[in-house]
């Protein structure tokens, strides 16, 4: 069975990188059907976050990434916090002490730190004789364990990078085992993932470098090697790697600018993999159904937020209107205090209209009462219409829509356009100035028959009063 782990460390926020990487391991999982893991990796205790753990399960959730293992519902490979795991690792790195693949370290953090911050460990501890090192340990000093490289090169196979070969020269005698009896980072990660039964990594390509230390201890133990995917960098608008310092947005700095957790999801599928056909919106179940490892691209992505923007309204568009209802009533109800208002119809007019909730008040605050507007909005170049014939056509409405019994808009629509036709008018110059004396905007949420019908026939008739006012005193 296929099985792919998110293995995060608890330190913080949840960066955009991380949760791709999430993303296209859940992807991998359910589109063979297999296993998602979660497994916290907290080993570098200096650095944890309070809350972090939490906050991880907070984001896997609002993106709709449900694991089938974790330290929330347990699994038959726990404990998943490796933390609480310690006391397995020392015993695999002594198994390759006696394999002659590792050695005690008992250097100081004083002698370490002679060395160049660029250069690897000496290896002052492996001159050390058996004598000596038994002599250390009797006397409880304190010590690491090393991975010892070996000479020559490595080469190891990756799904989206191909063949890769590094000279073993480049590798440091890495630390497995630290002075505080805690692994490395690099080292549990190969434990837990056989004993989990990891069958593909994916994580960023900056571990690449560090994939032969990995397959070293693979080898080392007589373990199968897992399959490789390295993701390239996501980059900013700017070309530079993203990165929090710099101001780039996190998960939850998304959510809270009015981003849909679909649309994220969404749209990070797309930033290192290239769909089948054209297609740009995808549901979850989508992604899983059509995603495929081998059409992961090696070229770094661009986070473009205008692109974001975009799939974040389609999101908005496509969505079912009795969720959207919910969505945007409490900030409908909280812009219009109008009594008699369908906010109902309201929610369905902007709709289609917004990337974001946060933009529906500056859409339908007219409502509730006609802003002061400048007499230019009757000037509409494109639909030759200018501020003379606005104000025909508004008296020429008036007098009709004051007449009218049946209150109804298809009624009034059709009323309108044949009184546009009865005067040789094209139609938008009798519905644009009947739009702009009821909104007062440039833009409006719905045309002039909507908005008589959602504004009622008493203020309907009272705002196009207004407009003549308007439009008469600019031609006096």
């Amino acid at each position: 069975m296929i099985r792919t782990r998110f293995a995060p460390s608890p330190t913080g926020y949840m960066h955009i990188g991380n949760l791709r990487t999430a993303l296209y391991e859940y992807l991998i999982a359910k589109h063979y059907g297999g296993k998602f893991i979660l497994r916290i990796e907290d080993t570098d205790q200096s650095r944890l976050a309070e809350g972090a753990i939490d906050a991880i399960y907070k984001n896997l959730q609002a993106a709709g990434l449900h694991h089938d293992e974790g330290p929330d519902i347990g699994g038959e490979h726990g404990p998943y916090i490796q933390s609480q795991r310690k006391d397995i690792y020392p015993k695999y790195a002594e198994d390759l002490i006696n394999l002659g693949k590792a050695y005690y370290c008992f250097c100081s953090k004083e002698r370490l730190s002679t060395l160049s911050e660029h250069e690897k460990y000496d290896r002052f501890c492996l001159k050390m004789t058996p004598e000596e090192i038994r002599e250390k340990l009797e006397s409880n000093s304190p010590y690491a364990i090393r991975q010892l490289i070996p000479e020559g090169e490595s080469s190891f196979t990756d799904m989206v990078f191909g063949e890769i070969t590094i000279n073993n020269d480049e590798l440091d005698d890495q630390v497995l085992i630290k002075s505080d009896g805690m692994p490395t980072y690099n080292f549990a990660n190969v434990i837990d993932d056989h004993l989990m039964k990891i069958t593909h990594i994916v994580r960023g390509n900056e571990y690449l470098s560090s994939t032969p230390k990995y397959n070293m201890l693979y080898n080392e133990f007589g373990w199968p090697i897992p399959k490789y995917i390295h993701l390239p960098l996501i980059l900013n608008e700017k070309g530079e790697k993203l990165s929090k310092r710099k101001g780039d947005a996190t998960f939850d700095d998304l959510l809270s600018q009015g981003f849909l957790p679909e649309a994220i999801i969404n749209y990070l599928a797309l930033l290192g993999w290239s769909p089948p056909n054209n297609q740009e919106i995808f549901s979850l179940p989508e992604l899983v159904e059509q995603f495929d490892e081998a059409r992961l691209n090696k070229a770094p992505a661009t986070f473009d937020t205008q692109k974001l923007t975009w799939v974040n309204g389609e999101y908005m568009k496509r969505m079912d209107p009795g969720k959207f209802y919910d969505m945007s009533r409490p900030v409908l109800e909280s812009t219009i205090k109008k009594p008699g208002i369908d906010i109902r119809a309201v929610s369905s007019m902007v709709q289609t209209r917004i990337n974001f909730i946060h933009e529906i008040p500056p859409l339908v605050d007219f409502i509730d009462e006609l802003p002061d507007y400048e007499v230019e909005l009757y000037t509409h170049k494109k639909m030759k219409t200018n501020i003379e014939n606005s104000l025909t056509s508004l008296e020429k409405a008036l007098p009709v829509l004051e007449e009218l019994s049946n209150w109804e808009g298809s009624h009034i629509y059709n009323v309108l356009i044949e009184l546009a036709k009865s005067m040789g008018i094209k139609n938008s110059q009798m519905l644009w100035p009947v739009r702009t004396a009821l909104s007062g905007k440039p833009t409006s949420p719905c045309g002039a028959s909507e908005l008589c019908v959602l504004l009622g026939r008493d203020e309907t008739l009272r705002r196009i009063r207004r407009g003549i006012e308007v439009t008469k005193t600019a031609l006096k």
